[in-house]
């Protein structure tokens, strides 16, 4: 989620941007350091690092065909050392053989929506404003929020509002959107805003935020498949790291962060089998983690950027090759 913040001067500040430069300066201060940002956005936390280190270079991945257009104009100083390349982050192995580096020094993980996604009302993003009912990150493809609004069962968006919502009135939210749309099709975010709202009992109503909230970030994680992509990227991004190499994940909700903390401790983890005299080379631990738990933006940060009160940072570094 590139939640950069519109009122800082000189353009958008990236989430917790001195603690991602900070994490990742050890892995490329290397000769010929290569990192991978899986979620580039508007090359904010590129930029600041293709700043930071002259031989950098960084190959840039975004699904959104906006967000390429955007860095591209922000990274033009600095194109001779970039590559921006459209495509998913889970298809993250896939490019880097293609670019014919393998191998990386750092990889960072911005996930999540971004500003212009949110603030530009067409892209239906937001329940904040009316638009028709879209969602998608990249605009190619087919599946839209007004597909999965108006044409899955009531069973499954039950599941999606649960699972990717964590909506706890997730049934009787369904339930009204099959009520809705048996009367008229859902078409647009202020529509479906106002149902959920209906749904959601007022006592709830009256604390927490905008109703809505949970029910359009679990449809745009189901429209774009983000859990999914995520759980295959971080993998690849890992087995792409040189020793001494960092991936760092900035997370926006508890379902991504429990993946990324997942996914590293599965890695950093000795597998010998109990009861050895001494550790198996081959089951010690490829990974350490950097951070301790998640790490989160200080109140500051929050103050200027309501956006970012979400984000969870984790970082780990490749100690040993694999066997």
């Amino acid at each position: 989620m590139h939640l950069e913040n519109h009122g800082e001067p000189g353009g958008h500040v990236p989430v917790m941007l001195r603690r991602v430069l900070e994490l990742l300066a050890p892995a490329l201060d290397a000769p010929g350091a290569v990192l991978v940002d899986a979620n580039l956005g508007l090359g904010g936390h590129a930029e600041a690092l293709l700043a930071a280190h002259p031989g950098l270079h960084l190959i840039g991945i975004d699904r959104d065909p906006v967000a390429i257009e955007r860095s591209t104009e922000r990274l033009a100083p600095y194109a001779a050392r970039t590559t921006l390349v459209r495509a998913v982050s889970d298809e993250l192995a896939e490019v880097l053989a293609r670019e014919g580096r393998p191998r990386v020094n750092g990889v960072l993980f911005d996930l999540g929506v971004s500003s212009p996604q949110l603030d530009e009302a067409g892209r239906g993003f937001a329940y904040s404003y009316d638009a028709p009912l879209d969602m998608r990150m990249d605009t190619d493809q087919e599946l839209t929020a007004h597909i999965v609004v108006n044409t899955y069962s009531e069973g499954e968006l039950t599941r999606i509002l649960r699972d990717y919502g964590e909506e706890r009135f997730a049934s009787r939210v369904a339930r009204f959107i099959a009520r809705e749309r048996a009367a008229e099709p859902i078409a647009s975010t202020k529509r479906l805003a106002e149902i959920v709202r209906e749904a959601i009992p007022a006592a709830t109503r009256r604390t927490g935020g905008n109703p809505a909230k949970r029910t359009f970030q679990a449809l745009r994680i189901e429209v774009n498949g983000e859990l999914t992509a995520f759980e295959r990227a971080l993998p690849q991004a890992l087995d792409a790291l040189v020793v001494g190499g960092r991936v760092v994940v900035l997370s926006y909700h508890s379902l991504e962060d429990r993946l990324s903390k997942h996914i590293i401790a599965e890695r950093a983890k000795d597998t010998s089998p109990p009861g050895l005299p001494v550790p198996l080379p081959a089951h010690q631990p490829r990974f350490r983690p950097v951070t301790r738990g998640a790490e989160v933006p200080d109140e500051a940060e929050t103050a200027r950027n309501p956006r970012a009160a979400s984000a969870r940072l984790r970082a780990a570094e490749r100690i040993r090759e694999p066997e």
